[in-house]
């Protein structure tokens, strides 16, 4: 008797360590579960979609320019006797900049007066004689052509500005040569740079050079915001006023000049400052809208995961609008108030890993190994 009961006692001992084999393995089996929902729900970010105003701009490096120039250029040749005037000097309209020597020039005045007169005097004795006029009254034309030839080159020894303003360069010296820089321009536009170059300072404007995708999305009339770079906190809005219907290339980099009106320039603003001008190209009001990031695309497909208030994850298909700096406007498929999940990129295996091991690690200590050491499991 006492051997037929050595063997129920060994088999209840070893359906004992199975049933508590099995209970250490259900438990480590429904904690790391617990865990890895915790760990799950705190891992997700995610935005709101909210309802405001979408606005999409593009940007390029810029300088401050004055909106209103002039160049001042003889058209006299000649040594330079004089110039009253140097540079940050405001000017009148008219005003002397420059002399040259105007010896030879007065000189032939003289001379072309002088044959202006025996030219009319020819033309006298020809009509008194009345014998043929032709060539004497061809004679008093070319002669009077030589005095008005003559007395502008006169004037021309005085070098006078073209626009009130302020004098932003003086590219010749005295007893230096009248011929500096090139023929004189008009009030407005681009100096290719004369003897005197004119600038008013009270009316500037923005120049910049946009990539030929930004330039596209350019046109009159936008509004711009612009920011110094050497002036702390200033910053300003103007309008696109001008896009150059022709691109300048550079090192293979195609840019398209910009012009950009700027009517309250901040204090401290001059000509030549650089600044970065940022223009919008497109915006939506009372738009709903979610953060770019959570936005999937793929081909022409767009979607988005809500995010209900049980935790469940719904991915849903959207149609997007006006594609912001930052947000983006969705048309259709998306609610204000919905928690929209973030994207991301990385996944994490702890939580595999655990159950894997700890099953393996609870079976083998029914085996006859410690429980929770599953050397396997851990391979």
């Amino acid at each position: 008797m006492n051997a037929l009961r050595r063997p129920s006692t060994a088999v209840n001992a070893l359906l004992a360590l199975l049933i508590v084999g099995a209970g250490f393995w259900g438990w480590a089996l429904l904690r790391d579960t617990s865990q890895t929902t915790r760990a799950s729900a705190a891992g997700v970010r995610t935005v709101t979609a909210t309802q405001g105003t979408v606005t999409r701009t593009v940007s390029a490096d810029g300088a401050v320019a004055s909106a209103s120039t002039a160049t001042a250029t003889f058209t006299t040749s000649g040594t330079v006797t004089e110039i009253p005037v140097k540079v940050g000097q405001t000017v009148g309209s008219g005003a002397l900049l420059a002399k040259v020597d105007a010896t030879d020039a007065k000189r032939d005045l003289e001379l072309a007066q002088a044959n202006l007169e025996a030219a009319e005097d020819a033309l006298d004795r020809a009509e008194s004689a009345g014998t043929d006029t032709d060539n004497a009254s061809n004679a008093v034309t070319e002669a009077e052509l030589a005095v008005d030839e003559a007395e502008a080159a006169v004037a021309g020894t005085r070098l006078t500005a073209p626009m009130a303003g302020t004098v932003v360069a003086v590219n010749g010296t005295l007893g230096g040569s009248s011929s500096v820089g090139s023929s004189a321009s008009g009030a407005s536009g681009s100096s290719t740079g004369g003897f005197v170059d004119i600038a008013d300072l009270g009316k500037l404007q923005i120049t910049a050079a946009f990539s030929e995708a930004d330039a596209t999305e350019l046109k009159e009339g936008q509004s711009a915001t612009i920011v110094w770079n050497a002036l702390q906190n200033a910053e300003t809005t103007g309008e696109v006023v001008a896009v150059d219907p022709t691109a300048t290339s550079e090192n293979s980099v195609v840019t398209y000049g910009v012009t950009v009106s700027l009517p309250n320039p901040p204090d401290g603003a001059k000509p030549g400052q650089t600044v970065t001008v940022s223009v919008v190209t497109g915006s939506v009001e009372n738009a709903v809208m979610v953060n770019a990031v959570a936005v999937t695309t793929i081909g022409n497909r767009r979607t988005v995961t809500v995010l209900d208030a049980a935790g469940k994850q719904e991915v849903r298909q959207v149609q997007v609008g006006l594609e912001g700096d930052d947000a983006a406007q969705i048309t259709s498929g998306l609610a204000s108030g919905e928690r929209v999940v973030i994207p991301t990129t990385t996944t994490t295996t702890t939580t595999t890993t655990n159950m894997r091991g700890g099953g393996a690690g609870g079976f083998a200590g029914v085996g006859g190994a410690p429980p929770g050491g599953g050397g396997n499991g851990g391979r």
